[in-house]
C-alpha cells in the first residue's frame, strides 16, 4: 500500500499547488425520489443491504471468548458472540422454540443464554443445550434446534455478516478486496475501545453522501474541520464499490521536504483519509480519536440510525486518561450530530418538499457519483451489467 499512498499524496500536493481537485468527467443528476420513494428504498434493502456484507460490529467489542453484543439491523435482531475457540459467530437473537428474543442486553459475557419465556438455553456457538422439563416437552433433536446462523467474517478488527439466513459460501474477501487489506494494517483489534454513540439521521444515502466529499467543509465545518483541512480539495481511490478519499491538511506543503518514498508514513501529518465500505461504513482515523460510522437504514425511507464507534490507538494509562478520551468522544459525536446529521435532516425535508426533481452532483463530487453508479449497478440485479469504474 505504500506506493499507492505515495501516489495519492503526490496528487493531493499537486491539487493544493494548482487549487484543483480530483474530478469526474461531468455533472451527474440523480432523481430526488431516490431519497424519498418507499418502493425504491425497499429494493435497496432487498438487493443491497440483505445481500451484501455489512458491518455487524468491532472485534474490540467482544475481545474474549464468552463476550457478546446484540444489535438490530433492518428488523433483524443479531447476537454476535466470541466462541470458545476465539472465532466470531453472528446469529439471530431468536429462540428456536417460540421465537422469543433471547437476550435484550446490549453486551456482556455469558456461557449460556437462557430464553426468558420458557427457559430454553443456548451456548455461545448457538447450540441448544437445555430444554426446560424436557421429559414433558417430548422428543426433539436438539442438534436441529440451534440458533439461526448468519455468515460471519472477521478481519482488520471489523466483523461483517450477511443479513440472509439462506446465504451460503459468501466471498467476503472478494467483496472487501483491497480496502480490507488497507484497514488490516491499522490493527484495530488491538486498539482501545472508547465506546459508541447513536444518532438519528435522514435517508441512508443522504448520510453516506456526506462522508464522500469535502466540498462542504468551509460552510458546514468552519470552526472544526476547515481550520485543519482544505475545503473542496480531494483525491479519490476505489477498491471495487469502496472508496478512500484523501483530504490534504493545510500543513501538507511540509511534505515537499520529505522524501517521496516516505509520504505514506505521514497520514494525519499533512493529510487525512476517510475510508468508506459500501454500503454502510465510513472510517476516519485521527490521532485524537478514530471513528467508525455504521449506517443502518430505516425503519422508514426517510431515516437512518447511525452507530459511531470510537477507538484510540493507545490504551489510557489511568482513569484520568480514560475520562479525557470520553470527553473527546462526546465532543466529536456532538460535532457529527450538529454539523452533519442535523444538516442531513434538513436536506431530507427539502427533498420531500418537491422543490427540485433532481439532485445535482458536480465534477468535484466524484466519490458521490461513483457511489450512486454502484448503487444502480446492484439494483439492476444483472450479473452481465458493466462494473462501474472510478
Amino acid at each position: 500500500m505504500a506506493n499507492r499512498y505515495n501516489r495519492l499524496v503526490g496528487q493531493m500536493l499537486e491539487h493544493v499547488e494548482h487549487k484543483g481537485t480530483d474530478e469526474a468527467e461531468g455533472v451527474m443528476r440523480v432523481p430526488s425520489s431516490n431519497y424519498t420513494d418507499p418502493a425504491r428504498w425497499q429494493r435497496e434493502m432487498d438487493l443491497v443491504f440483505k445481500r451484501l456484507p455489512v458491518l455487524a460490529g468491532l472485534s474490540v467489542e467482544i475481545p474474549q471468548p464468552g463476550d457478546f453484543k446484540t444489535i438490530d439491523m433492518l428488523g433483524m435482531p443479531l447476537l454476535v458472540t466470541r466462541a470458545r475457540d476465539g472465532s466470531v459467530r453472528v446469529m439471530l437473537n431468536v429462540c428456536s422454540h417460540r421465537a422469543m428474543t433471547l437476550t435484550t442486553e446490549p453486551c456482556g459475557h455469558r456461557k449460556l443464554f437462557t430464553c426468558p419465556y420458557h427457559s430454553w438455553s443456548f451456548d455461545g456457538e448457538g447450540n441448544l443445550r437445555g430444554i426446560a422439563d424436557a421429559e414433558k416437552f417430548g422428543d426433539v433433536d436438539k442438534s436441529q434446534l440451534g440458533l439461526t446462523q448468519l455468515p460471519a467474517y472477521e478481519r482488520g478488527g471489523l466483523i461483517f455478516t450477511v443479513l440472509d439466513p439462506a446465504a451460503q459460501d459468501v466471498d467476503f474477501d472478494a467483496f472487501l478486496g483491497g480496502m480490507i487489506e488497507d484497514i488490516e494494517e491499522k490493527h484495530f483489534d488491538k486498539w482501545y475501545y472508547c465506546g459508541q454513540r447513536t444518532m438519528a439521521g435522514a435517508n441512508w444515502k443522504v448520510a453516506y453522501d456526506g462522508y464522500l466529499e469535502g466540498y462542504h467543509f468551509a460552510a458546514a465545518h468552519p470552526e472544526t474541520i476547515h481550520p485543519r483541512s482544505y475545503s473542496n480539495i480531494m483525491q479519490f481511490e476505489a477498491f471495487g464499490p469502496h472508496v478512500m478519499i484523501g483530504f490534504p491538511q493545510r500543513s501538507i506543503d511540509k511534505l515537499r521536504e520529505v522524501p517521496e518514498e516516505q509520504w505514506w508514513q505521514h497520514e494525519n501529518d499533512g493529510y487525512d483519509f476517510v475510508r468508506t465500505i459500501f454500503p454502510n461504513v465510513s472510517i476516519f482515523v485521527a490521532p485524537e480519536i478514530t471513528s467508525v460510522s455504521q449506517l443502518i437504514p430505516g425503519p422508514t425511507v426517510n431515516e437512518n440510525r447511525t452507530i459511531v464507534y470510537f477507538l484510540h490507538k493507545e490504551h489510557p494509562a489511568d482513569e484520568q486518561g480514560a475520562a479525557e478520551l470520553t470527553q473527546m468522544v462526546d465532543w466529536l459525536a456532538g460535532v457529527i450530530d450538529r454539523e452533519d446529521y442535523q444538516v442531513g435532516l434538513q436536506v431530507q425535508r427539502g427533498l420531500e418538499s418537491g422543490a427540485h426533481r433532481e439532485v445535482v452532483f458536480g465534477r468535484n463530487e466524484r466519490g458521490n457519483q461513483y457511489f450512486h453508479r454502484w448503487l444502480e449497478y446492484y439494483l439492476a440485479d444483472d450479473p452481465d451489467a458493466p462494473v462501474p469504474q472510478l
